[in-house]
């Protein structure tokens, strides 16, 4: 095992990070533009009571302004079939074309197929470096037995399609 500052190395320390295998979110607001979606690995419980949870988007975003004050999101786990769900939304904040999703509460964009999904009211926003940490209170949770996407290392593994 090599030790770094990560300062001196952020490849490296990226590199170290990437180590850590994450499940794959796609997290999704209502806008003035249409629906919005974002993929992200960030996503983490906080609390049982209240039920709260995390997810974390780089200011750098192209889409961050959507997201870092919405006041209701919901954050879908993806199953290891919706590898091309998360793609869709890594590149295009609009590809919800060819998804089967319906407006949900306070106009969020609910996507059908995930794991699972947490539909959310904004508690609390913390600056933290280049993201924001999004706190989020859970007013409503869905889930089914399945397999999660999983990403590690740079790439998706155990994947299914």
């Amino acid at each position: 095992m090599n030790g770094f500052a990560p300062d001196e190395n952020p490849r490296a320390y990226r590199d170290a990070l990437g180590s850590f295998a994450t499940g794959v979110t796609v997290v999704t607001v209502p806008s003035a533009d249409g629906p919005v979606g974002i993929t992200a690995n960030s996503f983490a419980s906080v609390s049982l009571e209240p039920p709260l949870v995390l997810w974390s988007p780089a200011k750098a975003s192209k889409r961050f302004a959507y997201f870092h004050q919405a006041p209701h999101f919901a954050i879908h786990v993806l199953d290891n079939h919706q590898r091309a769900v998360c793609d869709g939304f890594t590149r295009d904040k609009h590809a919800f074309d060819g998804l089967d999703w319906i407006t949900g509460d306070n106009g969020v964009p609910n996507i059908h197929g995930c794991l699972a999904r947490f539909e959310c009211t904004l508690d609390a926003a913390h600056d933290a470096g280049d993201h924001v940490i999004i706190v989020g209170r859970v007013n409503h949770a869905f889930f089914r037995d399945g397999q999660p996407l999983l990403f590690q290392g740079g790439r998706f593994v155990g994947t299914e399609g």
